[in-house]
């Protein structure tokens, strides 16, 4: 596990997510999530121009419903949604983070 100052998944900040049908089964966002742009040809990307119209609706819900709650989204990565991290803080323009190191003892 990475250190909180340099990792917002394991301070709780980030997360991934992406869309079900009522069943259970993933929804077509264009990739896998964690694809990276060399096995996607770069449709990882949050906006990426080579996916299909299915997966730019899928994904304009999904930032539509994440963004309304506060999240921000890390665009290399459709499905990395913060809230609280560094990244958020720049995009919100918020002074710092929510989270940092807690010193124990």
């Amino acid at each position: 596990m990475s250190p909180p100052d340099i990792a917002p998944h394991s301070a709780g900040a980030a997360v991934d997510l992406t869309l079900a049908d009522a069943d259970g089964h993933e929804l077509n966002l264009g990739t896998r999530m964690n694809a990276d742009p060399e096995e996607s040809a770069g449709a990882c990307y949050t906006h990426a121009p080579n996916i299909s119209e299915e997966a730019r609706a899928n994904r304009k819900l999904l930032g539509t419903v994440l963004t309304a709650a506060g999240l921000v989204n890390y665009p290399p990565e459709w499905w990395h949604w913060s809230f609280g991290d560094r990244y958020w803080a720049l995009l919100t323009g918020k002074a710092a983070a929510l989270y940092g190191p807690k010193e124990l003892g």
